[in-house]
């Protein structure tokens, strides 16, 4: 049975839109949607999947996921490349819903309506 779970997916590209999506909960869809190996970073009820070899491919930077990373609270050392994948914690380790707060700080930020 699949698990769909509701994401915040935040482009690299300035240009495209940042957007609310259902997504399928396996690691084949996230790596497809970070174009390649996922690592993530984790804050409080909320993790992000990132692509674990975008310094090195290179894959443009992606200041509006770094943004939100660190107004959610969570110090970072380094900068954020390609897309930006934001899930919840769930249970045993799963992924969730994007947790409501996030999607309240993302709109403020980047003064757009998410819908979830």
């Amino acid at each position: 049975m699949r698990q769909l779970v509701s994401a915040l997916i935040i482009p690299a590209r300035l240009n495209e839109q940042i957007r609310v999506e259902r997504i399928e909960a396996a690691m084949a869809i996230q790596q497809s949607l970070v174009e390649g190996n996922v690592e993530a970073i984790s804050g409080r009820g909320w993790h992000v999947l990132l692509n674990d070899q975008a310094i090195h491919i290179p894959l443009p930077l992606n200041p509006r996921a770094e943004v939100l990373i660190r107004e959610a609270g969570t110090p970072m050392d380094g900068t954020v490349s390609g897309t930006a994948v934001f899930l919840g914690h769930g249970s045993s380790g799963t992924a969730a819903d994007v947790p409501s707060h996030l999607l309240s700080l993302a709109e403020r930020l980047f003064e757009t309506r998410l819908a979830a």
